[in-house]
């Protein structure tokens, strides 16, 4: 019996008979030959069954999209084939012929495939995000640990708030109503003051009747906790951080990218020193003359780039009505998709904008940045930008006020370039016990669900702080995907909780 192999195994084994086990991606049929296009999860693999092999033949003459297969042949190189390597099948074994496959490769709306998510999944492009989103995740758990990080599971359910009750979800526990956690950070701040430098990796839910292309309600977080730490450790270890994670992307994730057909020029610029502004003088920044000569230029740019798209699209539209052949026709239905979708979120995008610049001008220091904000600031840069000193009013109650200036707090949103917004959200926490049960009787919150929070701060107190980072929308960022509804293998967004 021959070697079961990987398709990204191939290249050790040319000129060797193996076996692979995979799932039928595609074929096309030339007279007397079979080309089968093969999925095992690490690649594609191109395989050729000729008729001189009745057997083989014959077995996959009967395989149907998605049809599950084991078959062997000999492996030889090939540059013209998917992944540089293909088999010369001498065997075919059917494990499963599928049903008729409901992912066609016709184009298809979003809500049809988000319906088919389980099946989606199986897609090139989707595959090529869930491996990015892996490698990442093991890059910040190695960043952490390196680093003498120990990690902590906090709970899922809490008796409070952390960040706001207006986006907690409820749960009934035993006839008490709890939440699912906003962050773990509350209970990450008692295992700092006993082990120094911590970090808790999970799911946390944010009840936001949000729709934006930035919003889930339910996302991963990954969050450090250093005792004495201040605001500046803070955004070094920020810093550091977000740059060790581009470079484990375009290190390890450079075919994954080149799939997604991701620009690498703006991921190659990411490196330190990030800029560094505070919420004052980003909101100085939103309101000067010279941004929004910027912004009327990009405007007035992107009109014009929408122009050509559509003119794109008429001579696409005329092709593919002379078109003949069914890969043609395929191919320019792909194409047609892509450039209604672009075209689509462009006109939506440009219908906007206008607003947007019209409300940063009018913007008000002691309102929270936004999403519109964020987008016109991070586009200035050509890597993160860190905002520090938000107002005291429109952030969490354990954020620890300015000692030179008690309006704002000593925080830092850090905003990934290229319109994607804010991926780190941290704060040097109150240390002062008085100062924090002043606050949240402020707030109207309930004192004894956070006795034990204030223990904290009565038994060895000490200066500390950290942040949180999104994963969804650091894939999102360094994917360059439009959505993040993509970035996560089942997404869970207002209006949709299946499949």
């Amino acid at each position: 019996m021959t070697d079961r192999v990987q398709i990204n195994q191939l290249a050790d084994h040319v000129g060797a008979e193996v076996t692979l086990a995979g799932w039928l991606f595609g074929q096309r049929k030339g007279g007397k030959v079979i080309f089968l296009l093969v999925r095992d999860g690490t690649g594609l693999c191109q395989c050729v069954v000729s008729a001189d092999t009745e057997s083989a033949f014959a077995n996959a003459t009967t395989l149907t999209q998605e049809s599950s297969l084991r078959l062997s042949g000999l492996v030889r190189q090939d540059d013209r084939a998917p992944g540089g390597y293909e088999i010369a099948v001498t065997a075919v074994e059917p494990v499963q012929l599928a049903d008729e496959y409901p992912i066609t490769r016709k184009p298809h709306g979003i809500d049809f495939l988000m319906n088919h998510r389980h099946l989606w999944l199986r897609s090139p492009r989707q595959t090529a995000i869930l491996r990015i989103r892996h490698r990442l995740i093991r890059a910040m758990r190695d960043f952490f640990d390196q680093r003498g990080f120990t990690l902590i599971d906090t709970p899922i359910l809490t008796p409070g708030a952390a960040e706001g009750a207006g986006t907690l979800f409820p749960v009934d526990y035993f006839g008490d109503e709890v939440y699912l956690a906003q962050t773990g950070q509350l209970y990450l701040e008692s295992a700092a003051m006993a082990l120094g430098k911590v970090y808790c990796f999970g799911p946390t839910f944010r009840a936001e009747k949000s729709k934006t292309r930035r919003h889930l309600t339910e996302f991963w977080m990954i969050e450090p906790e250093i005792a004495f730490a201040e605001l500046p450790d803070l955004a070094n270890l920020a810093e550091e951080f977000i740059c060790a994670l581009v470079h484990a992307a375009l290190t390890d994730c450079r075919a994954e990218l080149e799939t997604l057909e991701r620009d690498l020029e703006p991921l190659q610029r990411i490196q330190a020193p990030f800029p560094r502004i505070t919420y004052s003088e980003a909101v100085e920044r939103l309101h000067s003359d010279a941004l929004h000569e910027q912004l009327e230029a990009a405007l007035t740019a992107d009109r014009e780039r929408l122009n050509a798209w559509r003119a794109e699209l008429e001579q696409t539209e005329a092709e593919r009505a002379a078109a003949r052949k069914g890969w043609q026709q395929e191919r320019l239905d792909r194409t047609l998709h892509q450039l209604r979708e672009r075209i689509r979120e462009l006109e939506a995008d440009l219908q906007n904008r206008p607003l947007h610049i019209e409300q940063a001008k009018q913007f008000a220091w002691g309102k929270d940045l936004g999403g519109d904000e964020e987008t016109i600031l991070s586009r200035q840069y050509d890597r993160p930008v860190i905002i520090t000193h938000y107002p005291r009013d429109v952030k969490a109650f354990y954020m620890k006020p300015d000692p030179n200036d008690p309006r704002v707090v000593l925080n830092l949103d850090v905003i990934a370039p290229e319109g994607y917004g804010e991926i780190i959200g941290g704060s040097q926490r109150e240390e002062d016990a008085d100062a924090l049960l002043a606050r949240i009787d402020a707030e109207e919150m309930t004192p004894d669900s956070y006795q034990w929070y204030l223990d904290l701060r009565r038994y060895g107190s000490v200066p500390h702080g950290g942040f949180g980072l999104g994963v969804e929308r650091t894939v999102a960022w360094i994917c360059g995907l439009r959505h993040i509804r993509e970035t996560i293998p089942f997404p869970r967004l207002m209006g949709r909780l299946t499949p």
